[in-house]
């Protein structure tokens, strides 16, 4: 189980100092704007190309388990509109190599806007959450999150990895990528997406989200404080965390 959130200062800044698990995420809302949020998802693709850099996720945690004679399983956890699935079988497809990818996410919302896109090859998304598919004897060589870990409480973030190691094929591995909260991530994703807040951005809750998940997010030391036995926190770029279990050192 994971433990208690400890409090921890960042950088001297008092409104950073802790998490800010008291304030939502727009999109959260049951009754958030429809038209709003499928803007947000379409965005998200965008935005996400950046602050969440699919292409090192590809390089450290998926292209080394990828193989000519075996089509790897990759599930995404709270996928969203999927922007990283495909973004994964782009480069699948670029270097010629097998990969299915199982998206999942309990909002209806977001699967219904997923499933209005157009297919792809490789992608399956389903309204669903990881110990369904656990309990179900699915089993992954990649389990992965993105922005996940910061919507969760104690009970939430410890299902999540109980239900990820549960979902993975012997040598494994599960990556839960998130932001790494500081005074440098904050000012740089207020900075980077100011202007584009009434051109590219306008309309979505991109924005005041990002800055919200931001306040909601770990540090790196708090992540590892809590961590339950068998999972480390590694630190990636730009401002980014990643709890890994199963970890063969190649990354």
């Amino acid at each position: 189980m994971a433990r208690d959130n400890p409090v921890r200062p960042t950088g001297g800044v008092p409104w950073l100092a802790t998490r800010d698990v008291d304030t939502a995420e727009l999109m959260d809302d049951p009754a958030a704007d429809p038209a709003t949020l499928d803007r947000t998802y379409a965005r998200f693709r965008l935005v996400n190309a950046v602050v969440s850099n699919p292409a090192a996720v590809y390089r450290d945690w998926v292209r080394p388990r990828l193989s000519v004679t075996h089509r790897t399983r990759l599930l995404d956890i709270g996928a969203g509109g999927a922007d990283l699935p495909r973004a994964l079988l782009a480069l699948a497809r670029r270097d010629r190599l097998p990969l299915e990818i199982v998206a999942i996410d309990p909002d209806e919302r977001a699967a219904a806007w997923a499933a209005a896109q157009a297919p792809i090859a490789g992608l399956e998304f389903r309204r669903a959450m990881g110990g369904e598919l656990a309990d179900a004897g699915e089993r992954f060589d990649v389990v992965l999150s993105n922005h996940v870990l910061h919507h969760l409480d104690g009970a939430g973030l410890g299902a999540l990895l109980a239900d990820s190691e549960r979902l993975l094929v012997p040598g494994g591995v599960a990556v839960h990528g998130d932001i790494a909260r500081s005074p440098f991530a904050y000012v740089g994703f207020w900075a980077g997406t100011l202007p584009f807040a009434c051109n590219l951005l306008a309309g979505s809750f991109i924005r005041a989200d990002g800055l919200t998940s931001i306040r909601r997010s770990f540090t790196p030391a708090e992540l590892a404080a809590i961590a339950p036995a068998g999972w480390r926190v590694r630190r990636a770029f730009p401002s980014r965390l990643e709890l890994v279990w199963g970890d063969d050192g190649g990354a």
